[in-house]
């Protein structure tokens, strides 16, 4: 690959391991984007030692354990060894808010290029795309994950509705909320297994439904 082509960054190591195995995009530079950004706090300085910090909480592991799961990885974005970058990732919540947050890491560092954004489908088949300029995410980035606001206009409607479906999630009136509020005889393994079935629109994994049942059944 030329020294300044396209950097592929996906959502997550499953894909990465599918892209890989499948040859998919073979010879192409791919990285993948270990995180849950639409889980716990965060703060305005995207990748600093601060935000290593406070996300290194959020999943329990050490700034050391979380640098080498989620930062590693993200090596070639931060070095900016490229000209082009397409992202691939699904449509549902939990990797829309991890889109918001790398095109706002883009937009605050002023990358100028040209970014192609591939939503996918369950078999991580090509369903949408969209080319973006990375101009006006870091403000929806901080408008949505630290002020928790609804900003007037974002592009593309995929974001804009995982961004409604993040906002509500974890309101006492959410649809999620009330079912595991419905649900208070059934087991907590039994009840992430139904929810990651039923809410297949927010996207969360085993780890973020057992923290927001316990969290629930505490109150």
């Amino acid at each position: 690959m030329n020294q300044k082509g396209t950097l592929h960054l996906l959502n997550g190591q499953s894909m990465y391991h599918y892209f890989k195995t499948t040859d998919f995009l073979k010879g192409e530079l791919m990285i993948p984007f270990n995180e849950a950004m639409c889980y716990g706090d965060t703060c305005h300085d995207l990748f600093s030692d601060e935000f290593t910090q406070i996300r290194a909480k959020v999943h329990h592991v050490t700034p050391e354990q979380y640098t080498e799961i989620t930062l590693k990885p993200l090596t070639p974005l931060f070095r900016k060894n490229f000209t082009h970058i397409s992202m691939w990732f699904d449509a549902d919540m939990f990797c829309q808010i991890n889109i918001l947050t790398i095109l706002a890491w883009l937009d605050l560092t002023d990358y100028k290029g040209d970014i192609e954004l591939h939503i996918v489908g369950d078999q991580f088949e090509r369903k949408d795309s969209f080319t973006l300029k990375a101009e006006g995410y870091y403000l929806i980035y901080k408008q949505v994950l630290i002020q928790k606001k609804l900003p007037r206009s974002i592009f593309p409607d995929t974001l804009k509705r995982g961004i409604e479906l993040y906002l509500n999630y974890l309101n006492k009136d959410s649809d999620l909320i009330l079912y595991i509020k419905k649900c208070q005889d059934v087991s907590e393994e039994e009840l992430v297994t139904k929810l990651i079935v039923e809410f297949q629109h927010y996207g969360l994994g085993d780890t973020q439904y057992l923290e927001i049942i316990r969290s629930c059944r505490e109150k």
